[in-house]
Parts: structure tokens; C-alpha cells; sequence
């Protein structure tokens, strides 16, 4: 049987396939979908949650290994940042049964702050790592991973990256296997990292790396694809697709155990080639490897490591190298692009972020922004979010800016319900205990918005669909020391921004939460929406200012030719924001038709 499915899906189908019974994330696009999928279609079989953040998620896949289910953790390619800690002494440990951590890297930074490269992990970590380049290695490489995770007894990362994981391909179905395995067993010396076990464990993984070494010589997912020996290509992951392609001609090795390398077959491949060049995406792993060990080799030089590759800049790459003429690039019959107005992207209508952004604007503060929608409002018209690193860095942000003592005007931080959950908790209780006198505000929608709508800690539901307890934010703020905590409507501009304006005044920690949910899920909320009363109309402006994409400019105009304000019925939400910061009055329920 086969189906069409996305690298995601197919990586959930192989978690069930090949015996999977546990698997633990925190949301991050591009991996968003594997725990999804997992949790709508093998929930009989495979136990699924939403972890805290991603050090939680791998270190709860590291207790059921050990207690003998096969697992999975995974995670966007930041994320494993997060996962670092106990993935460094994870190695040291081994595991009970099979263990996969998915990195999924996201090359162009499609929805992330970096493009950093985890295949550096693996050999930061000596683990292997496994590269899929399509659907149907997705799901068959995590059979593989499992298999030589239990006999190598290590974690074997799964890196994928945007395109595999969103691109869909066809992939045969096959049946679940599963094995009979024993509980936790009992082993100080292996799983107990104190020093005096680390340092034989550490021998252990030195003597593991070398017998990787010798399987990623005999293995299968290494292969070679000979055709004219002019050009030799090491390639691995969606760069194989997009070097098959472009050169079509070309002698291909191609890696699906990417860490480590089979550095003898590429030897004996190098010998048998013209030239030998490396295609591969965003750092030059391979390429740095098979140089350093004294073969020569071309890559980078040609492929830049900036952006994800596509067919056309290999192809591109391959004419600078002279291996192409420049006619030899693919024509093309498609019609010129047609130009269009650029469209950044914006809070939805009616998002319960926009009036805190706006309030914030108008006390004029430095605001440090999180991960997470409300980081849009860095963007015009809005231009209220300064900083943006990672989760939960706007509170230490926050809090050293104060410290430093240089800005002239007030700061605050602002740091959403899943993202305070998941990093700001100990960054609050690290800056109330050092004596900050700062504001630190919780946008609390709710729900994990910008991946999707997932349930997190605080919304009382697990991704299996179970009523659980929900943390509540203003005992947990308090438990911190936070003394003056308030609760607001973000929708009411005259309460919240009396709020900000009483708490930045004060001389002691404060935290300030909205209370108002997502408008998008679980379904979208709206009221009857407004219009503008094109009469009472000045042009002023101030409505556009609030950057909702309900409200776009009219054909008609002032005595200055100015454009008035029209709202499109259609997707207004009726929050009212425009309607509290309209001088005129002329924004109003609309009229019933």
C-alpha cells in the first residue's frame, strides 16, 4: 500500500511502524506535525505528549529508553539548544531501548531566529546522524535509527529540514513490529554520571565512535550511484535531490548516515572520479571532514552556506566550477513574476497581542521582546518590540538593561503564556531574587499560537485530548515573590494602559497578565464586526496605526487628499481597538444587513 505523505507524516508513520511506544516534543515549525500526526492516528499505540520545552521532552525520552520503550523526542533545530544539557551526558550513558532525537533545521530561517546546522551535534555528541532525502527515507531511517541505536547502545539524531519535513512524496505502507523488552534495569555505573563513572563511560564512547566508523562503511543508507566519472558529488539529505538534478549526469554518493563518515568508501570514490565536489546545505560538515582527511575536494567555494540550496543555485554552482556551460541552465516557460505589493507578515485581526503593543507604544518603553506572535509587533506600524533572542530572554533582558542603568526611559519585557512557560519561569524567579525593580509582562492567549494552536501546560488539555490541570499563572508569579501582579483586558486600552502606566512607576517587581484568549483556536472568535463612518471620517490615520489587516485605506479621501479608513467586514473580529484610538468616533458596530 502506499500513500502520499509529508516527511513529517512519513517520520510519525516509521515511530509506529517500527515499534515506537513513546515520543515528547515541544511545538516548533518545522517539526510541529511529527507529534501531531502521532498523536491523531497511533494513539492507541504510541503515547504522545506536549513536553514543558525541549530539555523536558528529551530527558522524559530518555526515562521511558530506559524503562525499555522505544522513543522519540522531537524538535526544531533551536530546540535542541534547549536539549543540549542532558543530550552531552546522554551519550555518556547510552540507552535502554532505542532512542531518536529529531532535529528538524530549518536552512532560509522559514519561521526561525537562525540557521544553524545540528549535524554539528552529532559530532559534538559523537552520535550518528541519520539524513533522510525524501518521504520514504523519512519513515524508513527511523527503523534504521532504532536498530542501531540499541546496538550501538547510543541516541542517533534524525535531521530533517524544511523541505523534507514539508514536502510530501509517495511511501509504502508497511505493518507495526514490535519486540518484547524488559523494564529498567538496574545499572549504577552506567546510567549515574558522577565523575568517577563519567570517565569510563567516556572511554566507551570513544571505543562506539569507532565501530560507527566501520559501520558507516558497510551500511546501506551509504551509497553509490555511478554514472559518468568526470564529476564525483558527496551529497546527503535534500541536496542529493537537488544535485541529482542538476547534474544528472554525475557519479553520486549519497549519505543517509551523515555522522560518521564512511571516510574510506569516499576515499575509494574520490580515486575513481575527475573531481570530487561536496553539495550540501548551510555548513561545510562534509566538506571540512573529507579535506581533513587529505582528499582533495570542492564545495562551498561554489555552494554558498548561506540560505537553502535549490536546484537552480546548484546548477549555478556547477557552471561557476566550470563543470556546466552557462547555456546548459534549465530553461524555463513559465511567465515573468508578476509584481505584487509586498506582504509582511501581520497579527491576525482581532489578536489579543495588538492592544498591549499598541498601550505599550503609547507609554513609550523600550519593550523586550520573546518567541512567539507578538514578536510581529517589531514590525510597522506597530515598532514596539526591541529585542528578540530566544525563549524566554526578554525577562534577562529586561532585567540587565535595568541593571545597566543607560536608557532614559522605562523597560519592560513581554513574554508569552507557552514561551514564559517554557524559559521565562526561572528567568523571573532569577530577577526578582537579584532585585529587580522592572515590569515583566505575561501575553497569556492561551494556547501555543504561532505553531498552530498546540495545548501547553497552562490550557488543561494534552495533546492526546485529556483534561489535565492547568497552571495558573498568577499563583505561580506570586510563588516566584512577584508581590504586585494584575490581570487585564488587552481589548480595553484606558485599563491596560493605566496598568502599565502605574506599574512602571513602581518602585518593585510587578507583572502584568492579559487575559484574553487566541481569537484563532481551538475555533475563531468574533463579534459583530465595525465600520467606518466615511462622513465622520478625518483621515487622521490613528487606525492605521494599530496594524490590523482588516483595515486598509479607501478610495475616498480628505480635503487633503488624504485616504479615509474603510474595515472589511469579512475578517474583523469586532475586538474595537480601532474604535478606542479613533479621535474622530467614526468607528462603529456595523450595520446590520
Amino acid at each position: 500500500m502506499e500513500m502520499l505523505l509529508s516527511g513529517n507524516e512519513a517520520l510519525a508513520r516509521g515511530v509506529y511502524e517500527y515499534g515506537g511506544e513513546f515520543a515528547s516534543a515541544y511545538p516548533g515549525t518545522p517539526s510541529t506535525e511529527i507529534l501531531q500526526t502521532i498523536a491523531q492516528f497511533f494513539k492507541d499505540e504510541i503515547y504522545a505528549e506536549w513536553a514543558i520545552n525541549e530539555k523536558v521532552a528529551l530527558e522524559v525520552a530518555v526515562g521511558a529508553s530506559y524503562g525499555g520503550a522505544r522513543a522519540i523526542a522531537a524538535m526544531k533545530h533551536v530546540g535542541v539548544n534547549v536539549a543540549a544539557d542532558p543530550l552531552m551526558s546522554l551519550t555518556y550513558t547510552g540507552v535502554g531501548a532505542g532512542l531518536i532525537l529529531v532535529s528538524a533545521d530549518d536552512p532560509s530561517l522559514h519561521s526561525s531566529q537562525n540557521e544553524q546546522d545540528n549535524r554539528c551535534y552529532g559530532k559534538f555528541a559523537s552520535i550518528p546522524v541519520l539524513e533522510p532525502s525524501d518521504s520514504q527515507e523519512a519513515k524508513d531511517f527511523v527503523g534504521a535509527a532504532f536498530e542501531i541505536s540499541e546496538r550501538f547502545d547510543t541516541p542517533v539524531m534524525l535531521r530533517v529540514t524544511t523541505r523534507i519535513s514539508h514536502s510530501k512524496g509517495i511511501v509504502t505502507i508497511g505493518e507495526r513490529s514490535t519486540a518484547e523488552r524488559g523494564g529498567f534495569e538496574r545499572n549504577i555505573e552506567k546510567y549515574v554520571m558522577v565523575p568517577a563513572h563519567a570517565i569510563k563511560r567516556h572511554k566507551l564512547v570513544i571505543e562506539r565512535l569507532e565501530n560507527l566508523k566501520e559501520f558507516a562503511e558497510q551500511t546501506p543508507l551509504n551509497r553509490i550511484e555511478w554514472n559518468d566519472r568526470e564529476v564525483g558529488i558527496v551529497t546527503g539529505s535534500i541536496a542529493y535531490q537537488h544535485a541529482r538534478e542538476a547534474l544528472p549526469g554525475a557519479s553520486i554518493l549519497k549519505l543517509g548516515l551523515g555522522y560518521p563518515l564512511p571516510m574510506k568508501k569516499i576515499a575509494d570514490f574520490a580515486s575513481k572520479v575527475g573531481r570530487l565536489f561536496v553539495v550540501e546545505e548551510l555548513e561545510p560538515f562534509y566538506e571540512e571532514q573529507i579535506a581533513a582527511a587529505g582528499i582533495t575536494v570542492e564545495g562551498k567555494k561554489f555552494f554558498s552556506n548561506f540560505l537553502e540550496l535549490d536546484v537552480d543555485r546548484v546548477r549555478d554552482g556547477f557552471i561557476e566550477a566550470g563543470v556546466l556551460e552557462p547555456a546548459a541552465k534549465a530553461p524555463t516557460s513559465a511567465a515573468e513574476p508578476e509584481q505584487v505589493l509586498p506582504r509582511p507578515p501581520v497579527l491576525c485581526p482581532g489578536c489579543p497581542h495588538r492592544g498591549m503593543l499598541v498601550s505599550l507604544r503609547n507609554a513609550k518603553v523600550l519593550t523586550t521582546g520573546d518567541i512567539g506572535c507578538y514578536t510581529l509587533g517589531a514590525l510597522p506600524p506597530l515598532s514596539q518590540i526591541d529585542t528578540c533572542l530566544c525563549m524566554g530572554a526578554s525577562i534577562g533582558h529586561t532585567f540587565g538593561i535595568e541593571k545597566a542603568g543607560k536608557t532614559g526611559k522605562p523597560v519592560v519585557a513581554l513574554i508569552g503564556d507557552s514561551t514564559f512557560l517554557h524559559s521565562g519561569i526561572t528567568a523571573l524567579a532569577s530577577a526578582v531574587y537579584n532585585r529587580t525593580r522592572s515590569t515583566y509582562i505575561i501575553v497569556d492567549n492561551r494556547i501555543t499560537a504561532m505553531t498552530g494552536g498546540q495545548d501547553h501546560p497552562g490550557t488543561a488539555r494534552t495533546l492526546m485530548g485529556e483534561k489535565t490541570h492547568a497552571i495558573d499563572l498568577v499563583r505561580l508569579v506570586k510563588a516566584l515573590g512577584v508581590e504586585h501582579v494584575r490581570v487585564v483586558d488587552p481589548y480595553d486600552l484606558e485599563e491596560t494602559s493605566a496598568a502599565l502606566r502605574e506599574e512602571i512607576e513602581r518602585d518593585a517587581p510587578s507583572v502584568i497578565i492579559t487575559n484574553r484568549p487566541c481569537m484563532l483556536f481551538p475555533k475563531k472568535i468574533a463579534q459583530a464586526p465595525y465600520a467606518v463612518d466615511a462622513a465622520v471620517c478625518t483621515a487622521c490615520g490613528a487606525c492605521f496605526r494599530v496594524g490590523c489587516p482588516s483595515i486598509s485605506a479607501s478610495s475616498e479621501t480628505n480635503e487633503k487628499g488624504r485616504p479615509k479608513a474603510q474595515i472589511d467586514a469579512s475578517t474583523c473580529t469586532g475586538c474595537t481597538i480601532c474604535a478606542q484610538v479613533c479621535p474622530a468616533d467614526a468607528i462603529g458596530p456595523a450595520a446590520a444587513e
